[in-house]
């Protein structure tokens, strides 16, 4: 990558590639070892925390948050390069360097729109990577992607909420460490304004009616260094009244408010994905041979990664141009551009990572490298975040307002 950005990011950006190459890299194998001899395969393995360790020492620390008083203080400009190298390593590195979904997107939230009290109690052990947390919006039983079918309740009872419902791929929840959920669900079920019914509230793990009930696999995946993405059931939960986030009939809106950042995110860390599918593919080009010659010497080949490397190219400039419009104009004024790389990017990345898979044979879809992970993660996302469709539903409508 040949971009000259300013000095403190390409300053982040050479220590962020040696802590990649020193540690991260080293520990994709050690992790999986060890995980392996765990009681509970949910348990963390000790070279994640000692990741984590080297990773704050370095300063490489909640490099996410634009906020100087909670995070690193970065534009969402100066991140991207920076989001984009620890998506080569999507299971360690945004774990490493606590900036890692969903934690990230809940500690915006809590950042924004939280009470002292709730920053004080949630928040700044989420900062410091002592807990995890996770975002329990998904249900099973209406279609999501639509906001404003979500079922579960949240009724005021005197000076508690009670939470009911059942929400799933729940990400995170099966982490041993997540002891928060923000929960979204319906206060005014009967209001007049659709987007005015939903509010979040904060609900400890601990609370009693809250049950882990599985952990729902991802393409055969579950996710273990991630956390995994639980199904919950929520039976008359109880929590007291300050534990909801902003006011009533708030929770669209602060919904919104989250998913922008996490989307970019999100693409930031697939153009990483898609990089890392590029070398792999170079290298097993170069390095075997088919028919007479090495497969870099076929034309078929030869296309893939050509076309690869022009797509990636195309992607990081629109995810450039899209975090300098959040910046610039706010999440709001850069609408379009974010529902343009959320359709784009995990389209285009997948196709690239499947076409890695592809020349690596069998060793694609294998545990020997990390490439069907890598196509799970990008293939899951044109469906986490809001599915491609209402995204070019929205960004369709909006390009047509201009004619009518």
């Amino acid at each position: 990558m040949d971009f000259a950005y300013d000095t403190r990011t390409e300053e982040l950006r050479g220590r962020l590639l040696a802590f990649m190459d020193e540690h991260v890299y080293p520990a994709e194998a050690v992790a999986e070892e060890q995980r392996a001899a765990l009681a509970s395969p949910w348990d963390v393995p000790p070279v994640v925390e000692e990741l984590k360790a080297e990773a704050r020492r370095q300063g490489l620390w909640n490099l996410f948050l634009p906020d100087g008083q909670y995070g690193a203080g970065l534009t969402n400009l100066q991140y991207a390069p920076l989001a984009e190298i620890t998506g080569r390593s999507p299971h360690l590195a945004p774990t490493a360097l606590n900036c890692a979904a969903p934690d990230t997107g809940n500690m915006e939230l809590l950042a924004q729109f939280g009470t002292e009290e709730q920053r004080k109690r949630w928040l700044e052990p989420l900062l410091a990577g002592e807990i995890r947390s996770a975002f329990a919006m998904t249900e099973p039983d209406v279609a999501s992607s639509d906001a404003t079918n979500i079922e579960t309740r949240i009724e005021r009872d005197g000076d508690d909420y009670v939470i009911t419902g059942r929400k799933w791929y729940i990400s995170g929840a099966m982490h041993p460490r997540c002891e928060i959920f923000i929960v979204m669900g319906q206060t005014d079920p009967d209001g007049a304004d659709p987007r005015r019914r939903q509010s979040m509230i904060l609900v400890p793990r601990d609370t009693p009616g809250l049950e882990i009930r599985r952990a729902m696999r991802v393409y055969g995946f579950e996710d273990h260094l991630h956390g995994g993405h639980a199904e919950v059931l929520f039976d008359g939960v109880r929590v007291p009244a300050t534990h909801l986030i902003g006011e009533e009939g708030s929770g669209f809106a602060i919904a919104q408010a989250r998913l922008g950042p996490g989307r970019i995110h999100h693409c930031m860390r697939l153009i990483g994905m898609a990089e890392r599918a590029i070398e792999l593919m170079c290298r097993r080009a170069v390095a075997r041979t088919a028919f007479g010659k090495p497969l870099a010497g076929q034309g078929v080949v030869q296309e893939w990664i050509a076309d690869s490397r022009v797509a990636v190219e195309q992607l990081r400039l629109l995810v450039l141009k899209t975090a300098w419009l959040m910046d610039t104009v706010g999440n709001r004024g850069a609408h379009t551009e974010i529902q343009a790389i959320k359709i784009a990017t995990p389209r285009t990345v997948t196709a690239i990572i499947d076409k890695a898979v592809q020349l690596h044979g069998a060793g694609g879809v294998s545990q020997d490298f990390p490439l069907a992970e890598l196509w799970t993660a990008a293939r899951t996302l044109r469906l986490a975040d809001g599915p491609d469709e209402v995204h070019q539903r929205s960004l369709a409508r909006r390009e047509l307002r201009r004619y009518a």
